[in-house]
């Protein structure tokens, strides 16, 4: 974990945003917007980089990032066949897992990056340095 004021505050944000991509993977189709045909996949991709994002952001150390972004694409290839054998109304799409793989490796490509370090910028911020 990186060096924060409030770690479990950014914990429990990612895990409330991981709690929203696992309720919203299993809401009843008709429950959820109509997209535009091809486009959950953008969706499937951008929302597991930024659940892999976050976790670069909180982990500091590849191995633990790498963990993590196993686990991601763990969740999103057991919620897409959660689809199929648990709801009436969706079903499992081997593109949304791919999809939702591609986001979790795109996201944890970020590490390196100034994106790594935004949580610990932020803090950095509100505290006035």
């Amino acid at each position: 974990m990186r060096e924060f004021r409030w770690p479990a505050l950014w914990v429990a944000i990612w895990i409330a945003m991981i709690a929203a991509v696992v309720a919203s993977s299993l809401l009843p189709a008709h429950d959820l917007p109509e997209v535009p045909d091809g486009f959950d996949k953008v969706e499937h991709f951008v929302g597991y980089l930024i659940l892999s994002a976050w976790a670069v952001m909180l982990f500091a150390h590849r191995r633990a990032q790498a963990i993590a972004a196993v686990g991601l694409i763990a969740l999103g290839v057991a919620l897409e066949l959660a689809q199929g054998a648990w709801t009436v109304s969706r079903m499992a799409d081997s593109a949304d897992a791919l999809a939702n793989s591609l986001g979790v490796l795109a996201g944890l490509m970020l590490g390196p990056t100034a994106i790594g370090g935004l949580l610990v910028w932020v803090e950095e911020k509100i505290r006035g340095r």
